[in-house]
């Protein structure tokens, strides 16, 4: 996982932020670790050690650095890329697995035994999966801390820990002060009551540069199903079907992050959602690395040097997404978004959203295994697969989680009926993250290959990263999804 430690050298002494979460630098000397684009002076190559993880840096007793804040880096590339049990380990960690089903949860969600759970992320990231966790409460904890006005006994059981004393002496040990030093250094005017009301949290949600959020947020905001999503001046808002109950978000892109205000009905829900939001925009990609491959072919290089840094639109809800992309079958945008509304109407959660229109949750899976038939509107075969996809979406027999093996959930969608291999692709691409997705039946993908004069097999070359070729593929043409929103819809 961690680089040779040349290029870990080199990538501190230039500050190099594309390093940032891919690997982190201790100090021997000082007992601090930091990340690679740290502001502070450059220790002398004798006091460095590194490790792959802030999980690693902290089992070994170094503490954050208060300067560049560590624990708030974007999350390694790797996790997002690989398809191994590893890769799954940690996107059901960020997800909170650990904190709601404990350890024995999560390696039954893998298939293994708790000892081999715990072998494979010692191996790689130097720490088990309940030192993942605890670093990950950590961090929550200090947003908790510096961002609402929650009691110290509220922030602890928020953030996963069991007792006030394990909080404690996590904070201390994380970052060298008590719970009450850390809510000290908070910015003033963020904390914000909660009583009788849903507890709002501002974050600002860190990327990798270069980042163009011109298709990620045209994306979200042409195909926004009404009710459900919306595009408010200047923000994309949604509902969040969360663990211990619903809430809300709002992103907007800024220069150097993106800004995020959560509306939350349970605050142990925070480490969650902002897992999901992060996915769903994709910030924790390497955007270097996909634009130096892609920039290789002659056909790509002029697309990917006018607009550097694409991501690939997610979702925060891979079963939702699934069931949309079979509501969007051979139909266009706004027909597939009004089939949506009808169903959120008919079958979806309403909620009571603080701030705008927003009125229901996506109905889960199970809601649509048995749907009023006025609630699709369409031919009967895409209604079968539609509930042929709820019933298997609740029964376990498709998984998507963030946990679920890539291989196998293909499969296992192919096998549907009136499932075929546009649709798996959009959704390994979109609820999967599978970063070498390609729907090459797409209507949008078929013209911009036809504009830059290839053919399907011509695309082979853009592994693994054709999920992001199709985003310079649709960006050839005319379409909402291209382009930041102005105003409202």
């Amino acid at each position: 996982m961690v680089p040779d430690r040349d290029t870990c050298l080199a990538a501190v002494a230039s500050r190099d932020a594309r390093f940032d979460g891919t690997f982190f630098t201790g100090v021997t000397s000082t007992g601090i670790y930091c990340r690679p684009s740290c502001p502070a002076r450059t220790p002398a190559p004798r006091n460095m050690v590194f490790h792959p993880s802030a999980a690693s840096a902290q089992a070994a007793g170094f503490r954050a650095c208060k300067r560049c804040r560590p624990d708030a880096v974007p999350g390694s590339p790797e996790w997002d890329v690989r398809a191994d049990t590893t890769a799954r380990a940690v996107r059901l960690i960020g997800d909170g697995v650990v904190d709601r089903e404990g350890v024995e949860g999560l390696a039954s969600r893998l298939g293994y035994s708790v000892r081999q759970t715990q072998r494979l992320t010692l191996d790689e990231l130097g720490a088990s999966p309940l030192a993942l966790a605890r670093t990950q409460r950590a961090h929550t904890a200090r947003v908790l801390l510096q961002t609402t006005d929650l009691p110290l006994a509220e922030v602890a059981f928020a953030a996963g820990f069991g007792s006030i004393r394990s909080f404690n002496d996590t904070v201390q040990a994380v970052y060298a002060t008590t719970p009450s030093g850390l809510r000290g250094s908070r910015s003033p005017g963020l904390a914000k009551g909660h009583e009788g009301r849903l507890l709002e949290i501002a974050l600002r949600l860190a990327f990798r540069r270069p980042f163009d959020p011109s298709n990620v947020f045209g994306h979200l905001a042409a195909t926004a199903v009404p009710g459900v999503e919306e595009w408010h001046d200047g923000w994309y808002r949604r509902t969040l079907r969360l663990p211990f109950g619903p809430g809300f978000v709002a992103l907007a892109p800024r220069a150097d992050h993106v800004a995020a205000v959560l509306h939350l009905t349970d605050p142990r829900d925070l480490t969650p959602a902002i897992g999901r939001c992060r996915r769903l925009l994709d910030l924790d990609a390497d955007p270097v690395a996909v634009d130096a491959a892609l920039g290789l072919d002659a056909a790509l290089a002029p697309l990917v040097a006018v607009s550097p840094g694409r991501r690939v639109p997610r979702t925060v809800d891979p079963d939702e997404f699934a069931i949309r992309a079979v509501l969007g079958q051979q139909v266009s945008t706004a027909a597939a978004r009004t089939h949506a509304a009808r169903l959120v109407l008919a079958h979806g959660e309403p909620v009571d959203d603080p701030v705008g229109d927003l009125t229901h949750l996506f109905p889960p899976p199970e809601a649509l295994v048995d749907p009023d038939p006025g609630a699709l509107a369409m031919p009967a075969s895409r209604v079968r697969t539609v509930t042929g996809l709820a019933a298997s979406l609740t029964s376990g027999e498709v998984d998507l989680s963030p946990g679920a093996d890539r291989g196998v959930a293909r499969a296992a969608l192919a096998a549907l009926p009136g499932i075929g291999p546009w649709t798996v692709e959009v959704v390994a691409m979109r609820s999967l993250g599978d970063p070498d997705a390609f729907p090459a039946s797409d209507l949008g993908v078929r013209k911009g290959l036809a504009v830059l004069g290839l053919g399907e097999a011509d695309a082979g070359r853009w592994r693994p990263w054709r999920a992001y070729a199709t985003q310079h593929l649709w960006a050839l043409g005319d379409h909402p999804i291209n382009h930041l929103p102005k105003g409202n819809p």
